[in-house]
């Protein structure tokens, strides 16, 4: 039985790796306790989020369906033959993570299907339920049963994940709305995209970051060090995003090279070294 949980999670540490470099380098910096269960639930989140965005020509509304309900079956059988599902349903169940976090997040995958713009509520109930959870989900990893720190690092995790999330989207601005038909920012139109509402966009994600990096100084050490480089990795990339002007990132994907990653785990581990994170 654990030859095949070991598969399992070799899995999602596959899938990880195979679709973002940047996170997979974050998690192995984090203690090696920590790795597997973080691995689990990105290959969770990003298995879910490709049949929304790249399974075009099939039955996506379907395929959600029987992927959700797969999901919780897996977490109440405690096994799955989907090694992804098998791997996440073990993270869940070890950890005590909250169902309605589960929920929530399906429930914005849902919303994608069909849902190509967003007022000002609908929209943060989507960052809610597509990236704040998961922020959760990986605290209750990080305090590892704590759960008087973990209410206390509810809000900054879910600034964290907030922030990630909307980077992606204006990384991803160009992509999401050519390929997909999708505005996530609300009263924000693609051939309309004025400095001004990248201003706006900016100050809230400045925001969501300064909250998430009180909470970063807060993890617990074996913890700490990968988050703090995740932190960096889009920091960097937001940075370099609030230099362009609009129509810049209106037609190119904005990326930070290799090189410049590895100076950042460089600093990140001087500071480490120094105990300044």
């Amino acid at each position: 039985m654990q030859l095949f949980h070991t598969v399992s999670e070799d899995c999602s540490k596959i899938v990880t790796k195979r679709y973002s470099s940047s996170f997979s380098s974050a998690i192995r910096l984090l203690h090696k306790d920590l790795r597997a269960p973080i691995y689990n639930i990105y290959g969770f989140v990003r298995f879910a989020d490709e049949i929304v965005d790249t399974f075009h020509g099939h039955k996506k509304e379907i395929l959600m369906r029987e992927f959700k309900k797969e999901t919780f079956d897996a977490i109440e059988r405690g096994l799955s033959l989907n090694p992804i599902l098998n791997s996440f349903q073990r993270t869940v169940n070890q950890y005590y993570i909250d169902h309605e976090l589960i929920y929530a997040f399906f429930h914005s995958m849902e919303l994608d299907l069909s849902k190509t713009t967003y007022d000002k509520k609908e929209y943060q109930e989507y960052i809610y339920g597509s990236a704040e959870t998961v922020g959760l989900m990986c605290l209750a990893i990080f305090c590892e049963g704590n759960k008087q720190l973990g209410e206390k690092l509810k809000e900054p995790a879910k600034a964290l994940g907030a922030a990630f999330q909307k980077v992606n989207f204006l990384r991803d601005i160009k992509a999401d709305y050519t390929g997909l038909s999708r505005m996530y920012f609300p009263n924000c139109d693609f051939k309309n995209f004025t400095c001004q509402h990248k201003r706006e966009i900016e100050e809230d994600i400045a925001n969501d970051f300064r909250q998430a990096y009180h909470g970063i100084l807060q993890l617990p050490v074996k913890a700490r060090f990968g988050v703090y480089v995740a932190y960096r990795y889009y920091s960097s990339l937001f940075k370099k995003i609030k230099r362009m002007h609009p129509e810049r990132i209106l037609k190119e994907r904005i990326s930070i090279p290799d090189l410049y990653k590895a100076m950042i785990v460089l600093k990140a581990g001087v500071k480490n070294q120094l105990r300044m994170i």
